[in-house]
């Protein structure tokens, strides 16, 4: 009789485990740790869930791992594990750390006055340049395209030797520019008449040497160079000014929210974010020049100073008394 029934709890309990799907699900809980009916069995006491600790040992070195601790545990259930008194779904903790340090935190943060501020910082660093980039022109016209063009291809060579010369070593000559365009007339209730046409040919020159800008624009314009566009002064390498302007934007931004909160009878908590507006680059200083004339004398150039700016904006926590 006893054999019997001993065989038929074993195939009862061979068929509910064939028809019981192992599903393994990662979840989060929140509880407090509790004994086990079974000696040296742990438990997480989740309101009216339980999860018992497969693997507690992992954890009980823990200075907090006890009684009455309040935990959380990141893991996953175990529906295929079967225990003696099932006391609580089985679960397998991946992580398990103690929470009541960080809830008495959290509860101290929640008294605190806490105030966000967004203040912004702006700065403004002089340099001196070291790169000059010039656009000059050759500029002709003729009746016939063929003409204009000729003529403007014989003055530009002039030029763009009497700028390789001017320039020397330290200076770099490229073409920037070319148009044949017609020259028209207009009058009124007729097409327009080409009277002409106009070749341009402009080039680009950028030196290092400063003091030779005045003598490369007169080089050019003795040798046929009509129009100079314009002079322009900047930084060939700029990181380091462009971090100095950031850095003192950045400095002004956090001094704002510091007086803000002194105003208030708080301190500056943290800074939540920081955040830069555009990216600060030296300005380019222009001289902009009309067609050159056939003045003999030399042109003088007055360099002066570049402003690089910068922008930030900040967003600091204010803890007010």
């Amino acid at each position: 009789m006893t054999k019997n029934v001993f065989k038929l709890f074993s195939t009862l309990a061979l068929l509910i485990s064939l028809t019981v799907t192992a599903v393994a699900k990662e979840i989060t809980v929140r509880g407090t740790l509790q004994k086990t009916v079974e000696s040296g069995g742990w438990l997480i006491s989740a309101g009216k869930s339980k999860y018992l600790l497969l693997n507690a040992r992992k954890f009980q070195s823990e200075s907090w791992f006890k009684e009455g601790t309040e935990v959380e545990a990141v893991g996953e259930t175990k529906p295929d594990v079967m225990t003696t008194y099932m006391e609580g779904t089985p679960f397998e903790a991946r992580t398990l750390r103690a929470i009541e340090q960080g809830q008495s935190s959290l509860s101290n943060t929640a008294t605190r006055n806490m105030s966000r501020v967004t203040v912004s910082g702006d700065s403004i660093v002089n340099a001196q340049p070291d790169t000059a980039i010039l656009t000059l022109s050759v500029v002709t016209q003729a009746r016939g395209a063929l003409q204009a063009q000729q003529e403007n291809a014989k003055q530009s060579e002039s030029v763009v030797r009497a700028l390789k010369a001017a320039a020397g070593s330290g200076g770099e000559v490229k073409t920037s520019g070319y148009s044949l365009q017609p020259q028209r007339v207009y009058k009124e209730n007729q097409p327009p008449t080409i009277t002409g046409y106009e070749a341009r040919n402009s080039v680009t020159v950028t030196l290092s040497d400063l003091s030779k800008v005045g003598t490369v624009i007169d080089a050019a314009s003795q040798v046929g160079a009509n129009e100079v566009a314009g002079i322009a002064f900047t930084l060939r390498q700029d990181r380091q000014v462009r971090d100095e302007a950031l850095r003192q934007a950045t400095r002004e931004a956090f001094g704002k929210a510091q007086v803000i909160a002194n105003a208030l009878g708080g301190r500056v908590i943290r800074i939540v974010e920081v955040q830069e507006e555009g990216t600060p680059r030296p300005l380019p200083r222009y001289e902009t020049m009309a067609r050159a004339t056939a003045d003999v004398g030399s042109t003088p150039i007055e360099v002066g100073t570049l402003e690089v700016t910068s922008r930030v904006q900040l967003i600091a926590e204010i803890e007010v008394g």
